[in-house]
């Protein structure tokens, strides 16, 4: 099990097919083939050995793909980077796992001179189009001469600044192909960073069995015999769309790339390419379906679109199916932590009348390839219908977290990741989520921990005491509300609270909304904040404290 196994037999069995589709840019298997090989080429000539770790800042793109690819074929560690972060937090990630390669794009040039400060890294890749061709002396296009380890033409280490940034393209041209690793089997594929709730990033170690495994099993469930056209909507760094550059790449589909979402643009990709596949998070589908003038795109290659991250309200799938009534819905749970697929929630239990009516509340059966149980405080298996912490083991459980081998032990211990979230099974299998053990919020798909938050709220100098907390929304699932207590003497205005965070964190993690005031925060006897008391009134009469 290696991912780029997939790849290879994608050219094998459809090597003049089409493989990406990324605005003016088509290629087929064979070229992607060929240009991973060579981008594999450059990164050995830049010093990359086994294991090594190359980040990515970028929105979605073909070379994107070839990234995920290219790292691995050269032997690397791919480490894709939330686009969403801010600077800081980018930098603490990188010092983290110490990538030698960052490759960005030209979004996010401006801020290659705060990255820098990581000091492992050594070079910088612009993932973009050369400023000007190559040209000869008689004037004529050409590529630049072949780069191979330990040329002395190559460029010197990158140090800082972005005066020695690298072309992606020309270093392409300039390479030679190398050779598979033949990573596989418990070689770490990727670290990909999840939150904590001691606010410190975590990065998820996950092996090349560990994707490749999650990819078939959701392929098992899923893929009805012909090659996916699969439109990258949701973010590429994330987990929830990774998976999918495995799983449609095995089936030599072909992939569609738009750089971020946007309802009419993902519109006009569908209608223009014949779109069959999709993955989206609630608010997306929300947003997609509520667009003025859906009704005028021919969206009737849509085959499926699989989505997760937060529940779908009931509403939004009615109206999802009645705009798309060809198309079927598969909503799955996961985590990170297993790449990410643990349950599959089957489009034929979308329904609210009939015998299979019901089911829709829930997240769905275990996936192949992964068992679930229902567990007490002390790890005990609980009754069907009885309410406890899910845990869960198989192939898509992640080797640990990187260079965090006590948070290892605590989240994998007895064998079964403790996933933090509560919830029951019913007689049937189906897994129903009621709470989180963690103080997590998850909003329009993306998991904000409060005390993040919380710590960028103490920054500011009127802030005596604040808890943060998830509280309903029809838009995002749930928004972030902060609860803040004043200094003595001190005055601060909701907006400008917001905009503090603003400063300290990413924008999609600043509250949304701000009660100020200098009552002390219910406390319990050990002095900590009691959270479920703030939560209490804003989730009254909610079937589940979560949205």
């Amino acid at each position: 099990m290696g991912m780029t196994q997939g790849l290879k037999r994608a050219v094998l069995v459809n090597a003049k097919g089409l493989a990406t589709i990324d605005d003016h840019r088509r290629r087929s298997w064979a070229d992607l083939s060929q240009r991973v090989a060579q981008l594999a080429g450059a990164l050995k000539a830049l010093g990359l050995q086994a294991g090594d770790r190359v980040a990515m800042l970028a929105f979605n793109s073909d070379r994107y793909l070839e990234y995920f690819y290219a790292v691995p074929w050269a032997g690397g560690v791919i480490m894709p980077l939330n686009v969403r972060l801010a600077a800081p937090e980018l930098v603490a990630m990188l010092n983290d796992a110490q990538p030698k390669i960052l490759m960005v794009d030209e979004a996010f040039q401006s801020l290659l001179p705060t990255l820098s400060q990581a000091a492992s890294l050594k070079h910088v890749i612009l993932a973009g189009d050369p400023p000007h061709p190559p040209r000869t002396q008689g004037g004529e296009s050409s590529h630049p001469p072949r780069i191979r380890e330990g040329d002395p033409s190559l460029p010197p280490p990158y140090t800082g600044g972005i005066g020695g940034v690298l072309n992606y393209e020309e270093i392409l041209a300039a390479a030679k192909p190398a050779p598979d690793a033949e990573r596989t089997g418990d070689d770490i594929a990727g670290i990909f960073y999840t939150g904590g709730t001691t606010g410190a990033p975590k990065g998820v170690m996950l092996t090349h069995r560990n994707v490749v495994s999650n990819a078939m099993s959701m392929l098992l469930s899923i893929h009805k015999g012909q090659p996916w056209v699969f439109l990258h909507t949701a973010p590429m760094f994330h987990i929830a769309d990774s998976q999918w550059v495995v799983g449609a790449t095995i089936q030599s589909g072909t992939h569609v790339f738009i750089p971020r979402f946007n309802p009419e643009e993902t519109l006009k990709a569908i209608q223009t390419h014949r779109v069959t596949h999709c993955a989206m998070v609630p608010t997306m589908v929300n947003r997609l379906v509520n667009f003025s003038g859906v009704e005028n795109y021919d969206s009737s290659s849509l085959k499926a679109i699989n989505y997760g991250g937060s529940p779908m309200p009931p509403a939004v799938a009615a109206r999802a199916q009645a705009v798309f009534p060809g198309c079927e819905f598969f909503a799955g749970y996961g985590q990170t932590e297993t790449s990410p697929a643990i349950t599959l929630l089957d489009s034929k239990y979308h329904v609210l009348e009939g015998p299979l009516a019901g089911k829709i509340a829930s997240v769905g059966q275990p996936v192949f390839n992964m068992e679930v149980k229902i567990v007490d405080d002390n790890d005990h298996e609980l009754p069907r219908g009885t309410v406890g912490e899910i845990i869960t083991r198989g192939l898509h459980v992640m080797a640990g977290y990187w260079n965090k081998p006590e948070e290892t032990a605590q989240a994998l211990r007895g064998g079964w990741l403790h996933t933090g979230d509560v919830g029951y099974m019913d007689e049937d299998g189906f897994i129903f989520i009621v709470d989180r053990l963690k103080d997590m919020i998850i909003s329009g798909g993306e998991n904000i921990y409060p005390v993040e938050v919380e710590n960028a709220l103490h920054q500011h100098p009127a802030v005596a005491m604040c808890a943060v907390i998830g509280i309903p929304s029809e838009t995002w699932g749930e928004a972030v509300h902060a609860i803040v207590v004043l200094r003595e003497g001190q005055s601060a205005a909701e907006a400008e609270l917001i905009q503090h965070c603003r400063a300290h964190i990413a924008g999609y993690k600043c509250p949304r909304s701000v009660d100020i005031g200098r009552e002390p925060l219910p406390m319990s006897g050990a002095g900590k904040i009691l959270k479920r008391e703030l939560r209490a009134p804003f989730w009254q009469g909610q079937a589940r404290r979560i949205n």
